[in-house]
Formats: C-alpha cells, sequence, structure tokens
C-alpha cells in the first residue's frame, strides 16, 4: 500500500530518530482506551456544571466554594 501525503511527512519528519513502533490491537492497548475515555467523561461532567451553574443563576442561587471563581 503506498503511503498518502501526510504520511510522508510524518515519515520524513521521524525518520531521524531511533525508535521502535509496535502494533498494539485495541483489545491490549487498555491503557490509551482507558485514557480516550478518561478526557470524554471528564468533557461531559464539566458540562453537566455549566448547566448546573447557569440553572442556579436562574434561580437566583449563589454558588459558593467554587474553584476558580
Amino acid at each position: 500500500k503506498e503511503l498518502n501525503m501526510r504520511q510522508r511527512r510524518w515519515l520524513e519528519f521521524l525518520k531521524d530518530y531511533d525508535f521502535e513502533l509496535r502494533y498494539h490491537p485495541g483489545k491490549a492497548n487498555v491503557v490509551a482506551d482507558a485514557l480516550s475515555r478518561k478526557s470524554l467523561h471528564m468533557s461531559s461532567l464539566m458540562a453537566k456544571e455549566l448547566e448546573l451553574i447557569e440553572e442556579f443563576r436562574d434561580l437566583s442561587l449563589v454558588v459558593k466554594g467554587r474553584r476558580g471563581v
């Protein structure tokens, strides 16, 4: 299979480095899977937090003790 332009650029960029590339099937690569799921989970929690703060403001409730505010 021929490389596309993006793959060729990466190959050119990486050719000066000494590294070993190993393939891990999806089921075996649990660390990467866990890390990617963590960011998705955190994004949904942050969105829910903002939604709740807006609802509190609509009810004239004050959020106290929130970091960064």
